[in-house]
């Protein structure tokens, strides 16, 4: 595998886990008061692991810790 393909897949994964614990992040979000929270969250996305951190802190971790990879990933795709 070279090292585009390798740098194509991870950031594809990374993004996956960042939608994925983003959409978990909304369905908590709206399933507790105040609900407008999760629609909030959903047009600005920093705000979800922000407001989810107390009651859903592994996927507010999972959301963080898949963004940074993202980021890295994205700087590393540059080079």
């Amino acid at each position: 595998m070279s090292r585009d393909e390798l740098c194509a897949a991870a950031l594809v994964l990374a993004f996956a886990v960042v939608v994925t614990a983003h959409v978990l992040l909304l369905a908590g979000l709206a399933r507790r008061p105040p609900r407008w929270r999760a629609l909030v969250a959903l047009l600005v996305p920093p705000l979800a692991p922000y407001w989810g951190w107390r009651e859903q802190r592994r996927r507010a971790v999972t959301w963080v810790a898949g963004a940074v990879a993202y980021g890295a990933l994205l700087l590393w795709a540059r080079r």
